[in-house]
């Protein structure tokens, strides 16, 4: 994303980063984070959280990532703003992006644990890409140590913004994607 194009869907003030990625070991601590997080989620939308999943490098045992949570939540309509941000404002949330023309992505931060709460609305395509990919990494070592191998290169350069860093990642998930969708892997 160029600097326009983050400036357009943060929601507050857009911050640099201006400095390489931190990376840490798995922690085992991770996925207990996220069914305290998950809860409080369902607890905030009841039935309006369709899905609420645990995504991203800190869901995969032995991956390296960002110690930052990342959670899938699928609602009937992300678009539909009304119908569930102000319920997990309530709860602490706050809205720091708004992707309309990326699968409708609204991306929430958490009220005191770092998380990414990435919102979608129920079919999205990029559901079933978050997912795959997850539970791909799970089961492959080979594509999980590529990954590992190709964020630790990226993370020691100074990265101006952190979605710049998740950019550079894409072709490497394009290539582990398309493994996981090949027949036999």
């Amino acid at each position: 994303m160029t600097e326009e194009q983050l400036r357009l869907s943060v929601v507050g003030e857009l911050k640099p980063h201006d400095a390489p990625i931190t990376l840490v070991e798995y922690d085992p601590a991770w996925p207990k984070i996220f069914v305290r997080e998950a809860t409080r989620i369902k607890a905030a939308l009841g039935e309006r959280a369709i899905v609420v999943e645990h995504v991203g490098s800190t869901s995969v045992p032995g991956l390296i990532a960002k110690p930052i949570i990342d959670i899938l939540l699928v609602v009937a309509d992300s678009a539909d703003e009304p119908s569930y941000v102000p319920a997990l404002e309530a709860a602490g949330y706050v809205l720091r992006i708004r992707e309309p023309d990326w699968h409708q992505h609204r991306l929430f931060k958490g009220p005191d644990t770092n998380i990414n709460l990435h919102v979608f609305t129920q079919g999205s395509e990029e559901i079933q890409r978050t997912l795959l990919l997850r539970d791909w990494l799970r089961t492959n070592e080979a594509d999980r140590e590529l990954y590992a191998r190709t964020k630790r290169s990226l993370a020691r350069r100074k990265w101006k913004y952190v979605q710049n860093y998740a950019d550079a990642k894409s072709e490497v998930v394009k290539a582990i994607l398309e493994s996981a969708e090949t027949p036999g892997g």
